[in-house]
């Protein structure tokens, strides 16, 4: 596959210092890049259309209002999909991601044959070597409820690192996402797995970042949460989820 047939996502909020460096790392490897700011106040729109100014293989997608990354992955997808592009990854703007991971997820969708590759933390040779115990705990903890509740084998569902095949992403109600938060991980890779689609976990070691600050919140945590419990209730009364209208 040509390299210019992939597109990373990544999503922005105020990333404006690690913007450039991490723009740089993926357009080593010839994918294309689109940015999707939600109105950073800090300016980081305006870095991206700098960067991307000179190179006819990035473009900036400019957002009004901060909404959520559901919202902005939907928006995301929805530009990507009209053009020629045959895998579209999802990838953090912090570097926790590792863009030399970036080969090995194309190749999982490419050459090994998955709808869906998620790089994964918790399948062997992945880590979170940077994490504390109880961070550990927590996410570990949520991807145990989120198998147990929703029945999927998916062992790091909530894991933002992840590149779909194009036409399995036109397949999926990402545009009716219930979650606007972290959960809208969750969600797709539910409903990848619902259609049938072929889910593959490739391990990744996970950095927590070192410029800036996160954007988890409690709220995120918490929608989430309801959303996985009441998607595993519905599925206990015998009805798959509904996406929203």
């Amino acid at each position: 596959m040509r390299s210019d047939l992939v597109t990373v996502v990544v999503p922005t909020y105020n990333e404006r210092d690690n913007l450039p460096h991490l723009a740089a790392a993926i357009r080593l490897h010839g994918y294309r890049l689109l940015v999707v700011d939600d109105a950073s106040p800090d300016g980081t729109g305006t870095v991206a259309d700098a960067i991307a100014a000179p190179d006819p293989l990035m473009d900036v997608l400019h957002r009004r209002i901060k909404e959520g990354l559901g919202p902005a992955y939907a928006a995301g997808f929805d530009q990507v999909l009209a053009g020629p592009s045959e895998v579209v990854i999802e990838m953090d703007g912090d570097f926790s991601h590792n863009p030399a991971d970036l080969p090995r997820l194309v190749a999982a969708v490419e050459v090994d044959g998955a709808d869906l590759a998620i790089g994964s933390r918790y399948v062997a040779g992945g880590a979170t070597p940077d994490w504390p115990a109880h961070r550990r705990f927590l996410s570990r903890g949520g991807n145990r409820y989120v198998r147990l509740m929703l029945g999927i084998p998916i062992r790091d569902a909530t894991a933002g690192f992840r590149a779909f095949r194009s036409e399995a992403l036109r397949a999926l109600p990402y545009r009716a996402a219930q979650a606007s938060g972290y959960g809208f991980q969750v969600e797709m890779a539910m409903r990848a797995h619902d259609a049938g689609m072929r889910v593959a976990e490739i391990p990744v070691v996970f950095r927590d970042r070192t410029v800036g600050t996160s954007k988890m919140n409690g709220a995120i945590v918490r929608e989430a949460m309801w959303l996985v419990t009441r998607w595993g209730v519905t599925r206990r009364l015998g009805r798959a989820p509904a996406a929203a209208a």
